[in-house]
């Protein structure tokens, strides 16, 4: 597949999302794109393991904007050895005494890796900043140092991709009360989540302040709306394979080779214990 086929391609998949009409999109149409994003998705892991690639991807968004759902769509058909996503806890004391952005530094990818940051360093313009984990003399230096870091990033090789996922304040209310009577995501709702909720105003000034100081020629912010989630999966992952250059690598036709299967009673003697079916 040439360059421009396989971004026609996404491109077509982008504008037959962005084609319907009516409401969120509905859960069949939005599987059947994803499963051809998906292809491409290991087309991209094969051409980043051939070529030694390496693409960096940050995700950014207010609570309940969407950014795991976003990950585990992109993730869910490769391979972990090649697509590692980091979400790394809050900083040790140790950590709080290094240099601010040295703790994200040992994850960045090397060659044949594609890395994503569920959060990353821009924490110090978002959460921290508004939460008052950081003073904004910090939060100033930060702002000034990044375009600086991300540009050396860029020059070593790095495909460097930002996102924000913007979600309206009624939808993320939607989302976030949600996750209050639900077994299955009540581990999301932190107390941490429930004190920048009341937060709004104060997250989208840093939001702008951060856009304004960070939004660059080398590492741009792309932006995209999150109240339909499928929508905003499809979008991002299309978008994403449109800006990295990647080809279909050549492999051989796969067939399985034969084997021998030992007759089970063999095994008579062997005291399996053996997992009781209740399903």
């Amino acid at each position: 597949m040439t360059k421009q086929t396989k971004h026609d391609n996404a491109e077509k998949i982008e504008r037959s999302t962005d084609d319907k009409q009516g409401g969120f999109l509905k859960r069949k149409a939005y599987e059947k794109e994803l499963k051809k994003l998906h292809v491409e998705l290991v087309k991209l892991q094969e051409w980043v393991r051939h070529k030694g690639g390496k693409v960096c991807i940050v995700f950014e968004g207010r609570d309940g904007a969407g950014k795991g759902g976003t990950i585990k769509a992109i993730t869910d058909r490769v391979s972990p050895r090649t697509f590692r996503v980091v979400a790394l806890p809050a900083p040790t004391e140790r950590e709080l005494s290094q240099l601010y952005i040295q703790r994200y530094m040992p994850h960045l990818p090397a060659a044949g890796e594609i890395v994503i940051f569920d959060r990353s360093w821009y924490n110090r313009a978002g959460v921290e900043r508004v939460m008052g984990f950081c003073t904004e003399d910090q939060v100033k230096k930060f702002l000034d140092a990044a375009p600086g870091v991300e540009k050396a990033m860029v020059e070593s090789g790095i495909i460097l991709l930002k996102y924000w996922l913007e979600v309206s304040p009624e939808e993320q209310t939607r989302r976030l009360e949600a996750r209050v009577d639900d077994g299955r995501k009540i581990w999301k709702l932190s107390k941490m989540d429930l004190k920048s909720y009341s937060r709004w105003d104060d997250y989208t000034e840093a939001r702008d302040e951060m856009f304004r100081a960070t939004d660059t020629a080398w590492a741009p912010w792309y932006i995209a709306r999150s109240d339909d989630k499928k929508r905003a999966r499809l979008n991002i992952i299309s978008h994403l394979l449109s800006k990295i250059p990647y080809e279909e690598v050549p492999r051989e036709k796969v067939k399985l080779p034969k084997r021998n299967v030992k007759n089970p009673k063999l095994t008579h003697d062997l005291q399996f214990r053996m997992i009781s079916e209740k399903f």
